[in-house]
């Protein structure tokens, strides 16, 4: 890759006036913002998606601060002074035990084609093996890396060097939320629709994790990390006498008070088929509009075997993006 060996930053070998240099904080947050924008037309990127869309310099700020070690985990590409692209790198261990170590890399489509999205690939997976030693999780550790379906380059690039497509999310939009429809249909006596309070949040935890239990490729998700980002504002719950048999998960987004966001929407096996979701996700749906928000966003997987699709559309959910994950095998 001509790299240092050391710090793997340097010279990128072919092409030596580009350089990868460290994340430096505040300093690079615009620059990072202005490539994510310059791309967006180029790969066909939604500016509006809760997913991934095109953020601005707080929103990447805010995104480098959860970062393990932004300094060792995020790099910069630069050319002739000016920064065309960057890589991150995150990693989570899944349910079923599997580390996944996520590179994600953004470059100006004018300085694509000459081997840098390559060179930053290989950045990316170099460190990652390091990381994989450093963390001693070897034997189940894979790379991972996502991509819009849109995004031909991308996905070019990673199927080029071995990715294989594993999984893909879907999101939707509800284009006006002044305009959704009534709930019909009467719910089964015993169950009641409200508010979730700080007593329920176990509750609420545990119906979201049920859900997914057996569900392939999903991280594992601690109540401590639950708490750690609960605003119960736009929750809603359905319980069936004294147990939680459903919640919506609603929010809006802190940087565009506009847009609402379903994060979760879970019924519990034994309550579905009763009308649950649907009443749950409109009453979620409505307090957001109560509270500013006038469209709506939510993502699924493709794969879902709760046909959430029917009951989605059902309200006036469209389909806007396609995102798909990449895994390959790592080999220490």
């Amino acid at each position: 890759m001509g790299v240092n060996s050391g710090s793997g930053l340097g010279s990128l070998g072919r092409l030596p006036s580009y350089f990868f240099r460290p994340y430096r904080g505040n300093e690079d947050h615009g620059a990072m913002a202005a490539v994510r924008l310059a791309c967006a037309g180029r790969d066909g990127i939604d500016a509006r998606s809760v997913v991934e869309g095109v953020p601005t310099a707080a929103e990447i700020a805010e995104a480098s601060a959860k970062l393990d070690d932004p300094s060792e985990n995020q790099v910069l590409v630069e050319n002739n002074g000016d920064i065309v692209g960057y890589v991150t790198i995150r990693w989570w261990q899944e349910r079923d035990g599997t580390w996944l170590y996520l590179h994600r890399g953004y470059l100006l489509p004018e300085h694509r084609g000459a081997g840098i999205g390559s060179d930053m690939l290989n950045w990316a997976e170099n460190r990652i093996r390091r990381l994989v030693q450093q963390h001693g999780t070897a034997r189940t550790a894979v790379f991972g890396a996502n991509a819009m379906a849109s995004e031909g380059d991308s996905t070019e690039l990673l199927l080029e060097t071995g990715y294989r497509r594993v999984f893909s999310l879907v999101e939707l939009e509800l284009a006006d939320l002044r305009r959704l429809p009534a709930h019909n249909g009467q719910l089964p006596a015993g169950i009641r629709v409200g508010a979730v309070e700080p007593t329920s949040y176990h509750a609420a935890w545990k119906t979201v994790v049920d859900s997914y239990a057996n569900a392939a490729f999903t991280e594992k998700w601690t109540f401590e990390s639950f708490l750690a980002t609960a605003d119960p504002t736009y929750w809603r719950a359905a319980w069936d006498g004294d147990q939680m048999a459903g919640v919506a998960l609603c929010s809006i987004r802190r940087h565009d008070h506009t847009v609402g966001e379903v994060e979760e929407l879970s019924v519990r096996g034994e309550s579905r088929r009763l009308g649950l979701g649907r009443a749950l996700l409109l009453d979620g749906l409505r307090s957001l509009r109560e509270h500013g928000a006038e469209t709506a966003r939510l993502y699924t997987c493709t794969a879902n075997p709760h046909r959430s699709y029917d009951l989605y559309e059902s309200v006036g959910f469209r389909r806007q993006n396609e995102y798909v994950r990449y895994r390959k095998p790592i080999h220490i």
